[in-house]
């Protein structure tokens, strides 16, 4: 008796395998289209599950983003200390407390400057809704009402808040705490900042300490020129504007200019709206002639910060286009309101961050086959 030929199983196998009932159900084409409908899917899925985790643990969650951001605003101050030979507690402490002198005395200025204005930039913005209805028509008389009601909403909201004292007192307590810790945050973030990536690699699987190191350190430098580079801008357009408000003697132009420099950090819309209110004062009280001078010095600002503030100033960080940037701040509003409006862009900066690293080392692989990473992925100023 003759055994089988070797291979005999295998021939069968594969006739069997290339027969007509054996074809896959669906095309290769489908079949990609499928898989990647399930990954898009299960992304989705983990950031719903995240947003809305942050969203129920958001008095733990806001401290350490707001943290985050203040460390990267504080970093180079620290560095300097640390290289002056300071102690790093001492240089923290050092650094948080100047924090509180400048943001306090900061927070002084804006609230007395929009105290002091705030009615007459009020009663301006009537007075120049009312022009509007007398030369457009119902037009005006839309934002006439629309003016009435947000101060009469503003009067109905601040009687509701004296009146309920205990729940008045608990978002006030609530927003201290925050403050508190995020500060607190702020003076270990920085103290600590040598240890991450340690923390990181041990932390990390094996063999991937050096990609999650680098993703960490992209971030990082994307968030912290974001701020740096904001806060610089903020102060040149609200110096700029201020000035020529005060040029043209449009009334309030310390609160408008301290209103310019708080929306600067809402990239695109805040300086169209504090724009706009700066507009809208100077028609109300100086006439048309006078608001179309307002009218260009705010354009004028807002070209010198779009085509030499921003590419000189943020040319090292990540850039985006400004339909990225507008849909991060209307997600960030939908899920935070204002608070997500200032968090949506240094966020979606670090991501982008993140995606340019992993770009950078896994786009080209070098011949050999071992991860190269980019001239940049790591240096100083990243952490500590």
């Amino acid at each position: 008796m003759q055994s089988p030929p070797t291979g005999s199983a295998g021939s069968r196998a594969e006739s069997v395998g290339n027969a007509p009932g054996a074809d896959p159900l669906l095309p290769g084409p489908v079949r990609r289209v499928a898989a990647w409908c399930l990954v898009v899917l299960l992304v989705t899925g983990v950031v719903l599950v995240g947003v809305r985790l942050c969203e129920e643990l958001r008095t733990a969650v806001v401290p350490v983003l707001l943290a985050l951001l203040g460390t990267a605003l504080l970093g180079p101050l620290y560095r300097w200390l640390v290289r002056a030979k300071v102690n790093r507690s001492v240089a923290a402490g050092a650094t948080c407390a100047a924090v509180v002198a400048v943001v306090g005395g900061a927070a002084y200025i804006v609230v007395a400057a929009l105290i002091d204005t705030g009615d007459q930039i009020a009663a301006s913005l009537k007075e120049s809704a009312r022009w509007l209805s007398d030369h457009f028509g119902t037009a005006g008389t839309s934002l006439d009402d629309l003016a009435s009601d947000a101060w009469e909403l503003l009067g109905k909201f601040g009687g509701t808040a004296a009146s309920g004292v205990i729940s008045g007192f608990g978002v006030v307590g609530e927003a201290v705490a925050m403050a508190v810790l995020a500060l607190l945050l702020v003076f270990f973030f920085l103290r600590d900042a040598h240890r991450v990536p340690g923390v990181l690699r041990s932390l990390a699987p094996r063999r991937s300490g050096d990609t999650v190191e680098a993703m960490a350190r992209r971030a990082y430098r994307a968030v912290e020129g974001f701020m740096r580079g904001t806060t610089l801008i903020a102060l040149i357009d609200a110096g700029c504007i201020t000035v020529g408000l005060l040029v043209l003697r449009v009334p309030g132009a310390l609160g408008l200019g301290a209103l310019v420099f708080v929306g600067a950090y809402i990239p695109y819309l805040g300086a169209f709206l504090s724009g706009a209110v700066a507009v809208l004062v100077a028609l109300a009280d100086r006439g048309f002639v006078i608001a179309l001078w307002a009218l260009g010095i705010v354009l004028a600002v807002q070209v010198l910060e779009g085509h030499v503030l921003q590419p000189v100033i943020q040319s090292r960080t990540v850039q985006m286009h400004p339909a990225v940037v507008l849909l991060a701040i209307t997600a960030g509003a939908s899920v935070a309101g204002i608070l997500g409006m200032l968090l949506a862009v240094p966020l979606t900066a670090a991501a982008f961050g993140v995606v340019a690293e992993l770009r950078g080392r896994y786009a080209s692989p070098s011949p050999g086959g071992a991860e190269t990473a980019p001239s940049g992925s790591s240096g100083p100023g990243s952490f500590s």
